[in-house]
């Protein structure tokens, strides 16, 4: 029988001089980007969060290091963090055999929940003096996410005000019935009191005083009267604590229309992602990213769905991360409004961002139809328009409009001297009396400068770049890096969590793009993932003070 021969098999041999275990991760893994960006970055504000006495907490480059590796690789859980911590070699290396458990790993997450938006702004200048992005532009967009709130903790306004105002009439009604004078002096049906907590406490307080100053009960009927004043006071005291739930609901909603009991931060949304397709609610947050070459330059979280109210905060967080404003704007119909393109023409922004009606006007059935308020001609020496009859429509008056942000509007109001019998007024309008029109002039103005940016050249590219730059992004986030929903309660640690996602999403980018050896639209020599953090690290300093000077200290 021949003999076999293997190699030798110990599971538990000891090595007298242990290998060292990066040996076994290749040069050019992305895990060695995310040591070397970490291990350059400025933690003097994470550093700052510890204390000199106690134990020994585990440093913070590694605790950075592991995170963002993680999310890297779509794993968002601190328990999977902590066994990769004992099974994955990347993971082994990047903490230098450490072992911190899950409760330490999301502990040190909520630590750093306010500063890691530093390091992410570290990270975008990185990039920016390598020339993956210019910080000039910005391809801006949002997306509903949903929040880890139950769907089934709601709070709607319109149902807090509906059931407080009833509670209002009971409380009435009640004080009525307790005594005389106070529905004389507090509660007439016919005047409308303003009723507090505080107040029905205290009133409440005064009743069961006055009650137990009464001499004992002695008669049948005695007794009897005092247990119902003793029950309706019972009754306004309850009153009274769920008028004290109604105010606080209304105080947390503040401008929204509804929000989640267990995250009171998250808004009822409707979600893009509706299986059911029944157009369900659901707790979430609108996310607002501007990217450049898809990389996320910046982010903000909304509790309003829209994304019209969104365009002027999020450029204002943008001027607070890098100390001014991005040179242009580029965003879909949903950002087209009056206020915003008044804030982006006073900041010197150059506009382009659609409107509502802007896919419409170049059709040729908008341009053909007389009708239509913008086809009219305007007479702009005299102030009138003039109907497809040649009517003049003259100025009657103006009507002012107040946007949920408190933007006023003003309108001008034309309308036509005779209609009757016009043989063109079953096409032009279908209500009685002469036909009238509102027209916002500082609107018509700014789409006029908009549509001709649009149609630009320069337009037409910034056009064909959005729909695959964020959308892009959002693409990869929800699909190929399964980030669909938020895993925290409340609005700043869900911050944190997009932050460290978005540090995570930058520097895999990065990877990608230097694995294929070129950085479009920048610079085409081919280079190694090595050579590539190490350029961006050797240079740092500098690319810091030509880009944002209060990083340079």
């Amino acid at each position: 029988m021949t003999k076999l021969h293997f190699r030798p098999y110990i599971s538990n041999q000891t090595l007298l001089f242990p290998s060292r275990i990066d040996e076994d991760i290749a040069e050019d893994d992305p895990v060695r980007v995310v040591n070397a960006l970490v291990d350059n970055l400025d933690l003097d504000k994470i550093k700052a969060l510890y204390k000199e006495y106690g134990r020994s907490p585990y440093h913070p480059q590694m605790m950075l290091k592991v995170i963002i590796y993680a999310y890297m690789n779509n794993v968002y859980s601190c328990r999977k963090i902590e066994k990769l911590l004992l099974r994955d070699i990347h993971y082994i290396w990047l903490a230098g055999y450490e072992k911190p458990d899950f409760i330490t790993i999301n502990r040190f997450r909520n630590r750093v929940k306010h500063e890691i938006n530093q390091i992410f702004t570290q990270l975008v200048l990185l990039l920016a003096g390598k020339g993956y992005v210019s910080l000039d532009v910005e391809y801006i967009d949002g997306t509903k996410i949903e929040s880890k709130a139950n769907k089934y903790t709601f709070v709607w306004r319109k149902s807090v005000e509906k059931n407080r105002d009833k509670l209002l009439d009971k409380i009435r009604i009640l004080l009525e019935q307790i005594d005389e004078t106070i529905a004389q002096d507090k509660a007439a049906e016919n005047q409308s009191v303003a009723f507090t907590p505080a107040a029905i406490s205290d009133l409440a307080r005064e009743l069961k005083e006055a009650l137990a100053e009464q001499p004992a009960a002695r008669t049948r009927e005695e007794k009897k009267a005092r247990r119902a004043r003793e029950k309706e006071i019972k009754e306004l005291e309850k009153h009274g604590d769920k008028l004290a739930e109604y105010e606080e609901h209304l105080q947390t909603l503040g401008d929204r229309n509804s929000y989640s009991k267990s995250d009171p931060s998250a808004t009822f949304m409707r979600m893009k992602e509706d299986a059911m397709n029944n157009g369900q609610t659901k707790p979430g947050y609108n996310l607002q990213i501007g990217t450049e070459n898809q990389f996320i330059t910046d982010f903000s979280l909304f509790p309003n769905p829209t994304d019209t109210l969104t365009l002027i905060p999020f450029l204002s967080s943008f001027s607070g991360r890098y100390n001014r404003l991005p040179g242009k704007a580029v965003a879909d119909s949903g950002y087209g409004s009056e206020e915003n393109y008044r804030f982006m023409e006073e900041h010197d922004i150059e506009c382009f961002v659609k409107y509502n009606w802007f896919h419409k006007e170049q059709k040729r059935s908008f341009k053909n139809n007389p009708f239509l308020v913008d086809n009219l001609y305007y007479n702009a020496k005299d102030d009138y328009y003039v109907c497809p009859m040649g009517q003049h429509m003259t100025f009657v008056g103006k009507t002012h409009g107040k946007t949920t942000s408190g933007y006023i509007t003003e309108s001008h109001r034309y309308r036509a001297a005779r209609c009757e019998g016009c043989p063109l007024r079953t096409g032009c309008f279908k209500a009685k009396g002469n036909r009238s029109i509102e027209v916002n002039h500082r609107l018509v103005e700014y789409k006029r400068k908009a549509r001709e940016k649009l149609i630009s050249e320069e337009g037409l590219e910034h056009r064909s770049k959005r729909p695959i730059e964020p959308e892009a992004v959002f693409g990869q986030m929800k699909y190929n890096m399964a980030y669909r929903r938020f895993r925290h309660f409340g609005l700043d640690k869900v911050t944190m969590d997009f932050a460290f996602f978005a540090i995570a999403f930058n520097i895999k980018k990065m990877c990608a793009k230097v694995a294929k050896g070129v950085t479009k639209g920048f610079y085409n020599r081919k280079i190694t993932l090595k050579t590539a953090f190490y350029e961006v690290i050797s240079d740092q300093n500098r690319i810091e003070r030509k880009i944002n000077p209060k990083w340079a200290a």
